[in-house]
């Protein structure tokens, strides 16, 4: 397969506008969803508990019940604006304001009398200065993530590899937000601390694909004849790479899916992060990395023309 790739003649490089269009095709509609997320919410995505504060309940009835049925029983008992999500039929996960210890044995005492009876796996509540001090650590983990990389990647390259580089991070990191925007708007998705381990892992993974990229460029670049341009070089080396990039993203990608399909509703979000930032990690470490590299050193040849 590899030999395949290498031998082709396809040009990666000589579709640039048509890569980047694709990336603003995929972005501008997450990037529209975020901001009407800042506007309604507050936030760039729906916070959940871990972040905002609240209780988080999670049921097994010994009886089939509806995510409607658990929201009249706690609307009966005075909870309001209740986020409840049913899995299996028989298990249900209950995201609500925090409930004083009273308020949690009413509650609790209206659902098994109105729905069955039920054992309760889970049962966390979160402060909101827990909350905002979770949100703001998680922030800091991203940002610190996206300067040791640029540091690290100046260090072993050059300045403008990691510039690009980071550029291809943000592009996946935007889009994750923007899919989870949506998911928030429109199906009233909430994003918890696994979100932002999510985000962590593609950006690691992200980065590494790209790695290897230019790590390929950097070894072809030395052994490149006098003719050969940048952008025949970078061609060369994403073919070179492209069998082992999409080999471990299809496997990472098979795990993935198996755990959206079979993992439970408790990690489903976070599986369904993880599954679409590898995905759009893959596209944009193999058209977009090296191509903004390409585009960025031809803007410094014109300027020093200039």
């Amino acid at each position: 397969m590899a030999m395949k790739f290498e031998e082709s003649k396809f040009d990666f490089m000589a579709h640039k506008a048509l890569w980047f269009g694709i990336s603003g095709f995929l972005l501008i509609p997450g990037i529209i969803a975020v901001i009407y997320s800042l506007m309604t919410f507050g936030t760039p995505v729906k916070l959940g508990i871990d972040f905002t504060g609240g209780t988080l309940a999670q049921l097994s009835f010994s009886k089939n019940v509806t995510a409607p049925q658990i929201r009249e029983i706690l609307k009966s008992e005075g909870i309001e604006d209740a986020q409840v999500q049913i899995a299996d039929d028989k298990t249900a996960l209950i995201r609500t304001k925090d409930l004083t210890q009273s308020q949690r044995e009413t509650v609790l005492k209206g659902l098994s009398a109105k729905a069955g009876e039920f054992k309760a796996e889970r049962f966390e509540t979160v402060g909101p200065t827990m909350g905002r001090e979770l949100l703001a650590n998680s922030l800091a983990a991203i940002g610190f993530t996206l300067v040791g990389i640029v540091g690290y990647i100046s260090y072993r390259y050059q300045f403008d590899f990691a510039v690009c580089a980071i550029s291809a991070l943000v592009h996946d990191v935007v889009f994750i937000f923007g899919v989870f925007a949506a998911l928030g708007i429109f199906l009233n998705v909430e994003v918890d601390s696994l979100f932002v381990t999510a985000v962590l892992t593609v950006v690691g993974f992200s980065v590494h694909d790209t790695i290897v990229i230019y790590d390929r460029i950097r070894e072809n670049m030395r052994q490149a004849g006098k003719r050969d341009t940048f952008d025949d070089v970078a061609n060369r080396s994403i073919k070179q790479t492209l069998a082992r990039s999409i080999n471990t993203s299809l496997t990472v990608c098979l795990t993935l899916i198996a755990l959206l399909v079979f993992g439970g509703e408790t990690i489903r979000w976070f599986v369904f992060a993880m599954l679409i930032g590898i995905v759009v990690g893959t596209y944009s470490s193999i058209f977009n990395a090296s191509q903004m590299l390409s585009v960025w050193r031809m803007m410094g040849v014109k300027r020093t023309s200039a």
